[in-house]
Formats: C-alpha cells, sequence, structure tokens
C-alpha cells in the first residue's frame, strides 16, 4: 500500500503545479525562467537528500562493523558506474520536455483544456505497456480507462467549451506534455531499479537540469532575477514538481509497474481543478465537480476490483 501512497501523492504534486505558473506567468516571467528556476531547485534538494542518505548508510555500516568487531568488513555501500548515471540521467528528460511542452501550452489555450491534454497519458502509459509487453491491457484496466476518460471530459470542462475555439499549436503542445509525461513514468520505474530511490532522483534531475541549460540558458541566475519574486515561485515549482514527484516515483513505479502507475495518476487532474477553483478564483461548474468524483472512482477502481479478488478467494479458501 505505501508504494499507491507513494506514487499518488507524487501525482498529487504534479496537480499543483498548472496553478504556480498561472501565477508566475501573471507576473511577467518567461518559460524559462520559470522552469528553470523550477529544476535548479528540484537539484539542490534532490542531491540534499542523496548526500544525507549517503551519510546515513555510512553510519550504519560503521556502527555495523565496530559491532562485529574491529576486524570485521564495513559493509560497502553500493555506487553507480557512470553507464548507470548516463541512463538515469537520460530517465529524467522527460520531465523537461513534459514541463516545457505543458506550460507552454497554458500560453495559448484554457488551463482546463491543457489539463485535459496532459491527462490523456493515462491511456498513452497503457498502451506504450502493451506494445511493449505485446499483450493486450485486461477487462479492469479498460474499464477503468473508459471512467477516467469519461470523468476528464467532464472535469475539464471540455464539453462545456468545445474544441473550435483554441488553438491548434496548443492542443499539440498539450499532446506532446501527455506522451513526455507516460513516458516519464515508465522510465522512472526501469532506469537502474536497484539503485536507491535517492540516488536515481537525483541523477534523473541533473540529467533534466543538463537538457534545460542546453535549451534555455539561465540568464536569470546573472541578472539578478533569481532574487525576485522568481525565487519564490521556483522554490514552490521545484519542491512539488521537480523534487517530490521524481523521489515518490522510483520509490514506487518499480513496485506497482508503470501501467497502474498511470492510472493511478488520475489523482492530478481532481487536485489541479481545485486549486484553480481556490487559489485562482475560477469558476468550477457542477458539470466539473460529478467528472472529479467520476475520476476518483476511476482511481479507486482496481484496487477495488483487487480487494474484492482477495475476500472472495480467502472466503472460498
Amino acid at each position: 500500500m505505501k508504494y499507491y501512497v507513494a506514487v499518488l501523492t507524487g501525482a498529487m504534486s504534479y496537480g499543483i503545479l498548472s496553478t504556480i505558473v498561472v501565477l508566475a506567468y501573471g507576473q511577467g516571467y518567461q518559460l524559462g525562467e520559470v522552469v528553470g528556476s523550477q529544476l535548479l531547485t528540484g537539484f539542490i534538494l534532490s542531491w540534499m537528500l542523496a548526500l544525507y542518505t549517503k551519510f546515513q548508510q555510512r553510519r550504519k555500516a560503521h556502527e555495523a562493523g565496530k559491532g562485529q568487531g574491529a576486524a570485521a568488513p564495513i559493509q560497502a555501500i553500493q555506487r553507480l558506474t557512470w553507464k548507470h548515471r548516463l541512463l538515469l540521467m537520460a530517465a529524467g528528460t522527460p520531465t523537461v520536455i513534459t514541463g516545457l511542452v505543458y506550460y507552454q501550452s497554458l500560453r495559448y489555450i484554457p488551463a482546463s483544456l491543457a489539463i485535459i491534454l496532459l491527462f490523456q497519458f493515462t491511456w498513452i502509459s497503457v498502451l506504450i505497456q502493451a506494445v511493449g509487453k505485446r499483450q493486450r491491457p485486461d477487462k479492469v484496466t479498460l474499464l477503468t480507462l473508459l471512467v477516467l476518460f469519461g470523468g476528464t471530459l467532464l472535469a475539464a470542462g471540455f464539453l462545456e467549451h468545445g474544441l473550435s475555439e483554441f488553438s491548434v499549436w496548443g492542443i499539440a503542445l498539450g499532446l506532446m506534455s501527455a506522451v513526455s509525461y507516460s513516458l516519464f513514468v515508465l522510465f522512472s520505474g526501469k532506469a537502474v531499479p536497484a539503485a536507491h530511490p535517492a540516488y536515481r532522483s537525483a541523477w534523473m534531475v541533473t540529467g533534466g537540469l543538463i537538457l534545460l541549460c542546453i535549451l534555455f540558458p539561465p540568464t536569470f541566475l546573472f541578472n539578478g532575477l533569481i532574487w525576485s519574486q522568481l525565487l519564490v515561485f521556483g522554490l514552490l515549482l521545484g519542491f512539488f514538481g521537480a523534487f517530490i514527484p521524481p523521489v515518490l516515483f522510483t520509490i514506487g513505479v518499480p513496485h506497482i509497474g508503470g501501467d497502474m502507475a498511470g492510472i493511478i495518476g488520475a489523482a492530478e487532474l481532481p487536485v489541479a481543478v481545485l486549486m484553480s477553483a481556490i487559489v485562482l478564483h475560477e469558476h468550477v461548474s457542477g458539470l466539473q465537480w460529478i467528472g472529479v468524483i467520476i475520476v476518483l472512482m476511476g482511481v479507486a477502481l482496481p484496487e477495488l476490483y483487487k480487494y474484492r479478488l482477495s475476500r472472495s478467494k480467502t472466503i472460498y479458501s
């Protein structure tokens, strides 16, 4: 259960980001500055956690060695090879691409439509898993995706606003963010799964930061802009976007699988709707709230099915 909770919390953290980005855009900050401050904060926090983890491991190994006598060898701490580090950095690049294309889509289309386009990662991740494993998703997974898709249409307000009046470029960016997010969810569970989650997360964020610095040189670090209100936005975005989700996903995804992680990630949508209503004071209609409830039901459906199945086996065994 703790692995499901880890992935769920990481997905909910992502739901907060769109509100923070809209507020940052309202203050006049640009895409590279917003994403750059986010990843820089995530980089610092991730490596602080990695160094603390390394210190704790060394201390425990030293205490274990003392307890077994002076001649007892101290347990070696697992070290990542450069091949492993490069794999983890490559696995972290979809995070940057997701942030860039999703945040940019918010400039062309309403947040409600941007959310629903990003949310297509639910079926995209399942499709990628099915193609990779060369097997068809089971009936419960298909039913869950159907419920999630229907609830998403209502929760994002798509049925009320229509599609013809929106930017084609914005829609394309939103769909690109869904594909990139799906790849991140899948890669985060497969890239060097034996390594400690703190180290895996730190190297993944490092890879994302390197890619971002190539695409958008961090001029905000040298012109003094980082010491403005951008620092506050960067801290919030870095904590909820570049630090918490990668750490929790590297903990949970290897244990629950990429397909289930994609489904549990549905929690991002209701959080985004709640944040837009509470913080941005956007109007959320009754149909949207119904959609939120349907999405939550879709998230719970696989676990309810497993619980019912295990209970039936217990009764008849």
